[in-house]
């Protein structure tokens, strides 16, 4: 069977989705050696991926998603390859492609919160993106011969907004992977980084879902009794991180929220060992892959209490309303403050991590494929 990937978000150009498309790939290569596979990518990261099985092949697809061209071109190279199932990593599936394919939903963060804030579009080209964006995931979601989400949430939150009948829907959670501390000398991570201890740490974009502003209104509390305590945003640089430091700037904490900017693979680590915690503040998320690293690296996590991450993180996270800004506070202080609860929480997180798996990934989406 002819199998093609949209890679075209792979590697580290797609942030949380190119992490998923890039291990899906990776574990596929060492367990299927019958399918024929065609990897779509970008000019971008056209040498982020070399294949390491003879069954793999790389196909230019210079398209920029969401965009006319995408629609009308994927279709045609995907023909032209003689594609038997597509698998369409993210929701933007073309509209007119005919073929059979399964599509992966990550989240359904655009249908729940859609609010010009999360985007630099002007209100009227918002308002027909917006229309574009319901109408793609929809079609998608109702043409594709099964749908992936990546977590139990995601799948009931599919059924309820596009009445999907559930046997449609499989579930394939994500993986972590070990996240290896190499010989390089981690106070020298923190210093290339421009990193103080101590500190807690965010890692991934700052869209306004993932409620960092709150996180910051909740540190200014946390700082009353711990006034060296910093806070570390991981991320590139981009629109979303500026409105953040526009707002750090505004309250005077330029001293005590450090932007790292883009961090390499192998510094990550070593900025999640060195933290206290790992807070994440989200309003919604589709599966939470930077908290499952954060307890990978024996750090404990204090998280929303919302959406999946309940599901993800089970016992291993101390829970807060991400509404509340004052409880926030008070459980990130109640974690810094107590040893005991700390250790608890790391040693949960080292066993939550087991359920979590890339190639158990891989092989229950190859078992869709081969459905």
């Amino acid at each position: 069977m002819k199998i093609g990937i949209d890679a075209r978000f792979y590697g580290s150009l797609g942030k949380g989705l190119g992490r998923y498309t890039e291990k899906l790939i990776k574990y596929l290569e060492k367990i299927d050696n019958n399918n024929q596979y065609y990897i779509l990518l970008r000019k971008e990261n056209w040498n982020d991926y070399q294949p390491n099985n003879k069954n793999f092949k790389k196909v230019l697809a210079d398209y920029r998603w969401y965009t006319i061209n995408e629609q009308v071109m994927m279709p045609v190279i995907m023909k032209r390859l003689g594609i038997d199932l597509m698998h369409f990593t993210h929701f933007n599936v073309p509209f007119f492609y005919k073929g059979k394919f399964i599509v992966t939903i990550h989240d359904l963060i655009l249908t729940k919160y859609p609010t010009q804030r999360a985007t630099t579009l002007g209100p009227i080209i918002y308002k027909i993106k917006h229309f574009g964006y319901q109408t793609i995931i929809k079609s998608a979601i109702k043409r594709a011969k099964a749908v992936i989400a990546v977590s139990k949430y995601t799948k009931e939150e599919i059924e309820e907004h596009f009445s999907v009948v559930s046997k449609k829907i499989f579930v394939t959670h994500e993986g972590v992977d070990p996240l290896v501390i190499d010989k390089q000398d981690s106070q020298k991570v923190l210093q290339k980084y421009k990193i103080d201890k101590p500190y807690i740490v965010y890692v991934g974009n700052v869209y306004p879902h993932k409620n960092i502003e709150g996180l910051i209104n909740a540190y200014q509390i946390i700082l009353r009794d711990h006034p060296d305590l910093k806070v570390v945003l991981v991320g590139k640089h981009d629109y979303f991180f500026q409105q953040i430091k526009d707002l750090v700037e505004e309250k005077n904490l330029e001293n005590n929220i450090i932007f790292t900017g883009f961090v390499d693979d192998i510094d990550l680590p070593h900025i999640y060992k060195q933290a206290r915690l790992y807070c994440f503040p989200s309003f919604c998320e589709g599966f939470g892959l930077p908290a499952l690293e954060a307890l990978y690296s024996g750090i404990p996590v204090v998280a929303s209490d919302n959406s999946c991450l309940p599901e993800v993180l089970g016992k291993a996270a101390v829970y807060f309303n991400p509404n509340n800004i004052t409880e926030m506070a008070n459980k990130i202080k109640y974690v810094l403050e107590n040893n005991e609860v700390s250790t608890e929480i790391i040693r949960r997180g080292y066993e939550q991590v087991r359920i979590f798996s890339w190639e158990k990934m891989a092989k229950a989406t190859l078992d869709l494929y081969e459905l």
